[in-house]
C-alpha cells in the first residue's frame, strides 16, 4: 500500500518535498491556505531567485545547533539540486558564486515545480485553512513512546488519496477548511512569519508547538535598521560602499562589508541585511544595539589618519565641503562634517589636527544608534522557529513525535543573503519528502 503524505505549506520546501515524496511512490496532498502555491518564490532575488550558491560554508548559517543546516544539505547537496532543476528544464547562470535560472525569472522555478507536481498527481488543496494535526496513533507529544527502528507502520486513509491510497490505520489527522484529512505522515513546511503577505503568517509554529514542539522567539531577520537621528531623511536614497559592524552590551556581535543603502529612518541594503538578525534578538533581549559604519572600508585605519591629512593639505585652497567631493556622496559629507563640528565653508587648509581626527571619527567610526528593526513584513526570513535540537538532520523527522516531518523556514535556521536560505529549503524539503515516503525515520 502507498504511503500517504499530507504536506502544510506550499511554499519552496513544500514543493520539493512534494515531488520528492511522490517519486518515492507515495499519495501526496499539500494543503496551502494562499490562493496558490510558491508566492514567495516569485520575489526571491528580486524576481530572479537566486537559486543557490556554490560557496557554501557553515558560517553562511545561523542557528541554535551550528552543524544542524549543513547536515541537512549533505541529504541533498548544492549539486543535487542543480541536477534536481536541470531535468526539470532549467538551465542556470553563476554571477560570482551566485547561481540563477538563465532566464533570470523567479517564475520559471515556480512554473516548472507546479508542472512536475501536476505530472506526479499531486493533489493540491488552495484557500484550505489547517485548523488543527491530532495523531490518531498512540504516540505522546513527549516523544515517551517511539516506534522500534524499521518499523514503518502504514498510515489512514486520505480524502484525496487517488487509487493504491488507504492503509487502514491513520497516524494523522489533520483538519481543515475542506474537510478533515487522514496521512501516515505529515510535512510541516508552512514556513515562518517572514513576508506575511505571501502566507507566511507564522501559523506553523501553532501546530508544531500543538504536537509537541519547542518554538524559539521568531524575529525578524534579513530586514532594515531603523535608527535615531532626523538627519537620515537628508540622506535617503544614499548608496555607498561601507563596513558595518554591530555592537550590542559592549560587544561585536557581527560585521559585514558591502553597498549600504540610506534610508529615511536607518539602514538598508546587503550588509543590514546580513547583521539584523543579531541586532533583532539584541534588541528583543533590551540590549543597547549601535552599528558603528566604516564610509572608508579600503583605507586601512592605520593610514587613515595620513591619508586624510595629506587630502587636506592638497585641497587646502577648497573649503571643507569642496575638499569632500569626490570622496563620499556629497549630502554624507554635508552631514558627518556638521557630525565633527566643522563648518563646511571653512577652508579646509586651516583645519587643525584635532578637526581632521574628528572628522576621520565619523568617516571611519560613525554611530548610529539601533532603535528596532523593521517588522515581519518587511524581513526576508525570520531567526528562530522550531528548535532544530528535536529534528534528525538526516531524516528531517520530528524527535517528539514519529512519522511527523519539518522543512524549511519553520525551523531555526536563517542563512545569510544570497540563495543559502532557498538552498535549505530545496535540502530539507528534499530529505523530508523522501524519508516521509519511505516511513523509516531515525528514531529507535
Amino acid at each position: 500500500m502507498k504511503r500517504k503524505i499530507i504536506i502544510i505549506g506550499g511554499g519552496a520546501s513544500g514543493l520539493v518535498a512534494a515531488i520528492c515524496g511522490a517519486r518515492e511512490g507515495a499519495c501526496v496532498t499539500i494543503v496551502e491556505h494562499m490562493d496558490r502555491v510558491g508566492k514567495k518564490i516569485l520575489s526571491t532575488g528580486n524576481g530572479r531567485c537566486n537559486m543557490t550558491n556554490l560557496d557554501m560554508r557553515p558560517e553562511c548559517y545561523r542557528c541554535g545547533q551550528p552543524a544542524f543546516p549543513m547536515k541537512v544539505l549533505e541529504g541533498f547537496t548544492v549539486e543535487q539540486t542543480l541536477e534536481f532543476f536541470r531535468e526539470l528544464g532549467i538551465e542556470t547562470r553563476s554571477r560570482g558564486g551566485y547561481i540563477y535560472p538563465a532566464s533570470d525569472q523567479a517564475s520559471a522555478v515556480l512554473d516548472v515545480l507546479r508542472r512536475e507536481v501536476e505530472r506526479l498527481g499531486v493533489v493540491v488543496l488552495t484557500g484550505c485553512e489547517v485548523r488543527e494535526v491530532s495523531a490518531v496513533d498512540g504516540f505522546r507529544p513527549d516523544g515517551a513512546e517511539k516506534r522500534k527502528a524499521g518499523d514503518c507502520r502504514p498510515g489512514g486513509v486520505g480524502k484525496n488519496g487517488g487509487e493504491g491510497c488507504g492503509p487502514t490505520a491513520p497516524h494523522f489527522v489533520v483538519k481543515t477548511s475542506q474537510g478533515d484529512l487522514t496521512a501516515d505522515a505529515v510535512i510541516l513546511a508552512a514556513g515562518s512569519k517572514a513576508a506575511p503577505n505571501t502566507g507566511s503568517d507564522g501559523s506553523g509554529y501553532e501546530l508544531a508547538k500543538g504536537l509537541g514542539h519547542k518554538v524559539i522567539k521568531p524575529l525578524p531577520a534579513l530586514v532594515q535598521l531603523r535608527c535615531q537621528g532626523r538627519h537620515y531623511k537628508q540622506l535617503a536614497g544614499i548608496r555607498t560602499e561601507a563596513r558595518l559592524s554591530l555592537y550590542a552590551g559592549g560587544s561585536l556581535l557581527a560585521e559585514d562589508t558591502g553597498e549600504l543603502q540610506l534610508t529615511d529612518y536607518g539602514l538598508s541594503g546587503i550588509p543590514t541585511f546580513q547583521i539584523s538578525r543579531f541586532a533583532a534578538r539584541a534588541l528583543d533581549a533590551g540590549q543597547k544595539v549601535t552599528v558603528r559604519v566604516d564610509f572608508l572600508p579600503s583605507w586601512p585605519e592605520h593610514e587613515a589618519f595620513e591619508r586624510l591629512r595629506e587630502r587636506v593639505s592638497r585641497l587646502g585652497y577648497k573649503t571643507a565641503e569642496e575638499m569632500m567631493v569626490g570622496l563620499l556622496n556629497r549630502k554624507l559629507a554635508a552631514v558627518l562634517l556638521q557630525a565633527a563640528g566643522i563648518d563646511p565653508s571653512q577652508p579646509a587648509g586651516g583645519l587643525r589636527n584635532k578637526q581632521i581626527s574628528r572628522l576621520l571619527e565619523q568617516l571611519k567610526s560613525y554611530q548610529a544608534l539601533v532603535m528596532s528593526v523593521n517588522p515581519f513584513a518587511n524581513a526576508q526570513v525570520c531567526c528562530g522557529g522550531v528548535d532544530t535540537r528535536q529534528v534528525d538532520p538526516a531524516t528531517m523527522e520530528s524527535r517528539c513525535r514519529p512519522n511527523l516531518y519539518l522543512a524549511g523556514e519553520i525551523l531555526d535556521v536563517d542563512g545569510i543573503c544570497g540563495g543559502y536560505n532557498l538552498q535549505f529549503a530545496w535540502s530539507s524539503g528534499a530529505v523530508a519528502g523522501r524519508n516521509a515516503a519511505r516511513g523509516c525515520g531515525s528514531q529507535e
